[in-house]
């Protein structure tokens, strides 16, 4: 006998796991792409200023952070650092660390190449009027980079989004996990996980709407 599709049994489940495990995606999606802009800006700004021993232990961050699977520092961050440290915390605030540490590697790299590619121009006429180091850094160079690393930050937040899933595997009741949830409890298999795609697809969407709409508001003149 075929498999015959009933969504009656995701409906029932749908507001308190699914659409509640979207909630907190989004929820930490944004707190980590937060932290990860600004450890990510902190670092670039210090990798363009100093010296070669500081740029090489950012280097090696970033470098190990985008080598290793996200799951893995997921574990390692849950299960291991608690055996090593005397230190306690939530599976949630675990994986909002985690997740930042891994976005701050990725956006070391993307608002270092947006400092890089202010134009030398407009760091002269600050220069020119008197402007100080650090007024240049605050007043023409961080607002310019921004503006020019729009679309990589507004990539970065959609990736995290996604990324979120990731918390299902230490019980954090985000959307995969709700799905996991249901799928465990009515064996509703294909339901389940169509209805979750088309949730992830239609949110996907949505952020990237909305963001492509500021990217258009602030975009630099080419």
């Amino acid at each position: 006998m075929g498999y015959t599709l009933n969504f009656n049994l995701i409906w029932r489940h749908f507001f308190d796991k699914l659409w509640d495990g979207l909630l907190l995606s989004l929820e930490l999606a944004v707190i980590s792409i937060a932290i990860g802009i600004v450890i990510g800006l902190v670092l670039a700004v210090w990798y363009v200023s100093a010296g070669r021993v500081v740029r090489t232990v950012i280097a090696a961050y970033v470098e190990f952070i985008r080598n290793v699977p996200l799951i893995l520092l997921v574990y390692l961050v849950f299960y291991g650092l608690p055996t090593v440290i005397d230190i306690a915390y939530s599976a949630q605030t675990s994986f909002v660390a985690t997740l930042s540490i891994y976005s701050g590697a990725y956006l070391v790299e993307v608002f270092r190449s947006g400092l890089e590619a202010v134009p030398r121009g407009q760091l002269d006429a600050g220069k020119a009027i008197g402007l100080t180091p650090w007024q240049r850094l605050l007043h023409v160079r961080l607002p310019t980079m921004l503006r020019i690393t729009l679309p990589a930050l507004s990539n970065t937040f959609i990736s995290l989004f996604k990324d979120t899933s990731v918390a299902s595997v230490i019980s954090v009741p985000e959307l995969t996990y709700g799905a996991q949830w249901i799928n465990f409890n009515t064996f509703r298999i294909v339901e389940v996980y169509l209805v979750v795609t088309a949730m992830y697809l239609l949110t996907g969407y949505a952020l990237l709407y909305a963001l492509r709409l500021v990217e258009r508001r602030f975009s630099v003149a080419r």
